[in-house]
Protein backbone atom coordinates (compact mmCIF):
# COMPACT_ATOMS: atom_id res chain seq x y z
CA UNK A 1 0.00 0.00 0.00
CA UNK A 2 1.30 3.46 -0.95
CA UNK A 3 0.08 6.23 1.35
CA UNK A 4 0.81 9.78 0.27
CA UNK A 5 0.48 12.30 3.10
CA UNK A 6 -0.04 15.53 1.25
CA UNK A 7 -1.34 19.08 1.23
CA UNK A 8 -0.39 22.21 -0.64
CA UNK A 9 0.02 24.13 2.64
CA UNK A 10 2.66 23.69 5.28
CA UNK A 11 2.15 23.47 9.02
CA UNK A 12 -0.79 21.07 8.98
CA UNK A 13 1.05 18.16 10.60
CA UNK A 14 2.08 15.99 7.64
CA UNK A 15 5.50 14.88 8.87
CA UNK A 16 4.27 14.33 12.42
CA UNK A 17 1.57 12.02 11.11
CA UNK A 18 4.02 10.15 8.88
CA UNK A 19 6.46 8.98 11.54
CA UNK A 20 3.81 8.41 14.20
CA UNK A 21 1.75 6.31 11.80
CA UNK A 22 4.89 4.46 10.67
CA UNK A 23 5.40 3.06 14.17
CA UNK A 24 1.68 2.37 14.61
CA UNK A 25 1.74 0.32 11.40
CA UNK A 26 4.85 -1.51 12.60
CA UNK A 27 2.97 -2.46 15.75
CA UNK A 28 0.30 -3.96 13.50
CA UNK A 29 2.97 -6.20 11.99
CA UNK A 30 3.49 -4.23 8.78
CA UNK A 31 6.86 -3.64 7.11
CA UNK A 32 7.33 0.09 6.53
CA UNK A 33 9.38 2.45 4.42
CA UNK A 34 9.13 6.22 4.66
CA UNK A 35 9.94 8.24 1.56
CA UNK A 36 10.83 11.82 2.46
CA UNK A 37 9.92 13.75 -0.67
CA UNK A 38 10.49 17.26 0.64
CA UNK A 39 13.75 18.57 -0.84
CA UNK A 40 14.06 21.45 1.64
CA UNK A 41 13.11 20.01 5.05
CA UNK A 42 14.44 16.86 6.74
CA UNK A 43 11.90 16.36 9.52
CA UNK A 44 11.39 12.63 8.98
CA UNK A 45 15.09 11.95 8.39
CA UNK A 46 16.06 13.73 11.61
CA UNK A 47 13.43 11.80 13.54
CA UNK A 48 14.60 8.48 12.04
CA UNK A 49 18.23 9.31 12.90
CA UNK A 50 17.27 10.19 16.48
CA UNK A 51 15.40 6.90 16.71
CA UNK A 52 18.49 4.93 15.73
CA UNK A 53 20.86 6.93 17.92
CA UNK A 54 18.77 7.44 21.06
CA UNK A 55 16.55 4.37 21.33
CA UNK A 56 16.65 0.61 21.09
CA UNK A 57 13.39 0.56 19.13
CA UNK A 58 13.00 -1.00 15.70
CA UNK A 59 14.24 1.51 13.11
CA UNK A 60 11.93 3.06 10.55
CA UNK A 61 13.62 2.87 7.15
CA UNK A 62 13.58 6.41 5.78
CA UNK A 63 15.00 7.53 2.44
CA UNK A 64 15.02 10.90 0.73
CA UNK A 65 13.79 11.20 -2.84
CA UNK A 66 12.78 14.08 -5.04
CA UNK A 67 11.55 14.63 -8.57
CA UNK A 68 9.02 12.36 -10.25
CA UNK A 69 8.34 9.54 -7.81
CA UNK A 70 6.03 7.11 -9.59
CA UNK A 71 8.55 4.38 -10.43
CA UNK A 72 10.33 4.72 -7.08
CA UNK A 73 7.12 4.27 -5.11
CA UNK A 74 5.93 1.34 -7.18
CA UNK A 75 9.25 -0.44 -6.66
CA UNK A 76 9.21 0.26 -2.92
CA UNK A 77 5.66 -1.09 -2.64
CA UNK A 78 6.92 -4.48 -3.85
CA UNK A 79 9.35 -4.66 -0.93
CA UNK A 80 7.30 -3.19 1.93
CA UNK A 81 3.73 -3.65 3.13
CA UNK A 82 3.26 0.11 3.47
CA UNK A 83 5.16 2.98 1.87
CA UNK A 84 4.51 6.33 3.55
CA UNK A 85 5.32 9.41 1.47
CA UNK A 86 5.97 12.73 3.22
CA UNK A 87 5.63 15.60 0.75
CA UNK A 88 6.41 19.31 0.99
CA UNK A 89 3.72 21.77 2.03
CA UNK A 90 3.17 23.03 -1.49
CA UNK A 91 1.94 21.90 -4.87
CA UNK A 92 4.98 20.10 -6.30
CA UNK A 93 5.98 17.46 -8.82
CA UNK A 94 6.76 15.16 -5.90
CA UNK A 95 3.23 15.54 -4.53
CA UNK A 96 1.46 15.16 -7.85
CA UNK A 97 3.53 12.20 -9.01
CA UNK A 98 3.03 10.45 -5.66
CA UNK A 99 -0.71 10.99 -5.90
CA UNK A 100 -0.83 9.40 -9.34
CA UNK A 101 0.36 6.03 -7.99
CA UNK A 102 -0.86 6.14 -4.36
CA UNK A 103 -3.53 3.87 -2.97
CA UNK A 104 -4.39 6.36 -0.23
CA UNK A 105 -4.02 10.13 -0.04
CA UNK A 106 -4.09 11.28 3.58
CA UNK A 107 -4.88 15.00 3.80
CA UNK A 108 -4.20 16.51 7.23
CA UNK A 109 -5.66 19.90 8.12
CA UNK A 110 -6.09 21.86 11.29
CA UNK A 111 -9.38 23.52 12.19
CA UNK A 112 -7.93 26.97 11.48
CA UNK A 113 -9.73 28.86 8.73
CA UNK A 114 -6.62 29.39 6.59
CA UNK A 115 -5.89 25.65 6.59
CA UNK A 116 -9.50 24.75 5.82
CA UNK A 117 -9.62 27.17 2.89
CA UNK A 118 -6.32 25.77 1.59
CA UNK A 119 -7.85 22.30 1.83
CA UNK A 120 -10.80 23.51 -0.24
CA UNK A 121 -8.35 24.69 -2.94
CA UNK A 122 -6.26 21.51 -2.72
CA UNK A 123 -9.21 19.32 -3.58
CA UNK A 124 -9.33 20.86 -7.05
CA UNK A 125 -5.92 19.24 -7.57
CA UNK A 126 -7.07 16.01 -5.90
CA UNK A 127 -10.07 15.74 -8.20
CA UNK A 128 -7.89 16.19 -11.30
CA UNK A 129 -5.40 13.55 -10.18
CA UNK A 130 -8.15 11.09 -9.26
CA UNK A 131 -9.23 11.06 -12.90
CA UNK A 132 -5.78 9.65 -13.71
CA UNK A 133 -5.49 7.40 -10.65
CA UNK A 134 -8.93 5.86 -10.33
CA UNK A 135 -7.87 3.64 -7.40
CA UNK A 136 -6.92 6.63 -5.23
CA UNK A 137 -8.82 6.78 -1.94
CA UNK A 138 -8.65 10.06 -0.07
CA UNK A 139 -9.03 10.52 3.68
CA UNK A 140 -9.00 13.97 5.29
CA UNK A 141 -8.03 14.07 8.96
CA UNK A 142 -8.30 16.95 11.41
CA UNK A 143 -5.05 17.58 13.27
CA UNK A 144 -3.93 19.93 16.05
CA UNK A 145 -7.48 20.04 17.39
CA UNK A 146 -8.04 21.81 20.72
CA UNK A 147 -8.41 19.49 23.68
CA UNK A 148 -10.84 21.51 25.80
CA UNK A 149 -14.21 19.82 25.99
CA UNK A 150 -16.42 22.75 25.02
CA UNK A 151 -14.62 23.70 21.82
CA UNK A 152 -16.79 23.70 18.71
CA UNK A 153 -13.78 23.95 16.41
CA UNK A 154 -13.84 20.29 15.38
CA UNK A 155 -17.56 20.32 14.64
CA UNK A 156 -17.30 23.56 12.67
CA UNK A 157 -14.28 22.28 10.73
CA UNK A 158 -16.02 19.04 9.81
CA UNK A 159 -19.06 21.02 8.67
CA UNK A 160 -16.81 23.17 6.47
CA UNK A 161 -15.07 20.14 4.98
CA UNK A 162 -18.42 18.50 4.37
CA UNK A 163 -19.37 21.41 2.13
CA UNK A 164 -16.44 20.78 -0.22
CA UNK A 165 -18.06 19.55 -3.41
CA UNK A 166 -15.75 16.67 -4.24
CA UNK A 167 -16.41 12.96 -4.76
CA UNK A 168 -13.08 12.39 -3.02
CA UNK A 169 -13.96 14.11 0.25
CA UNK A 170 -14.06 11.54 3.04
CA UNK A 171 -13.52 12.81 6.57
CA UNK A 172 -11.76 10.57 9.07
CA UNK A 173 -13.68 9.65 12.18
CA UNK A 174 -10.44 9.94 14.14
CA UNK A 175 -9.34 13.42 15.22
CA UNK A 176 -5.73 14.12 16.21
CA UNK A 177 -5.59 16.63 19.06
CA UNK A 178 -2.85 19.10 19.91
CA UNK A 179 -0.82 17.49 22.68
CA UNK A 180 2.66 18.27 24.01
CA UNK A 181 3.60 14.59 23.82
CA UNK A 182 3.94 14.89 20.04
CA UNK A 183 6.79 17.40 20.43
CA UNK A 184 8.45 15.49 23.25
CA UNK A 185 8.49 12.12 21.52
CA UNK A 186 9.71 13.64 18.25
CA UNK A 187 12.92 14.89 19.87
CA UNK A 188 13.42 11.44 21.42
CA UNK A 189 13.01 9.51 18.18
CA UNK A 190 9.80 7.93 19.43
CA UNK A 191 6.17 7.80 18.40
CA UNK A 192 3.31 8.73 20.69
CA UNK A 193 2.15 5.11 20.40
CA UNK A 194 5.28 4.27 22.43
CA UNK A 195 4.47 6.87 25.09
CA UNK A 196 2.40 6.75 28.27
CA UNK A 197 -0.10 9.27 26.90
CA UNK A 198 -3.07 6.98 26.39
CA UNK A 199 -5.16 9.56 24.53
CA UNK A 200 -2.52 10.47 21.95
CA UNK A 201 -1.62 6.80 21.55
CA UNK A 202 -5.23 5.80 20.97
CA UNK A 203 -5.79 8.54 18.38
CA UNK A 204 -2.85 7.49 16.21
CA UNK A 205 -3.66 3.80 16.56
CA UNK A 206 -7.29 4.42 15.60
CA UNK A 207 -6.23 6.45 12.57
CA UNK A 208 -3.83 3.70 11.47
CA UNK A 209 -6.62 1.15 11.70
CA UNK A 210 -9.02 3.46 9.88
CA UNK A 211 -6.53 3.70 7.00
CA UNK A 212 -6.02 -0.07 6.91
CA UNK A 213 -9.78 -0.54 6.72
CA UNK A 214 -10.29 1.78 3.73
Amino acid sequence: MIICVGHQKGGVGKSTLVYNLAVAFQQLGKSIQVIEADPSIRTCSRWANAREELTDKDPVITVRKDGVLGATLKEASHNYDIVLVDTAGKDSKELRSAMTVADVLLVPTSAEQADLEATFDFFQVVDMVSEINEKLTTLTVLTKAPTHAHSQDVRDAKNFLGMIDSPNMKIAETVIHRRSVFHRTTSEGLSVVESKDSKAKAEVQLLAQEIINL
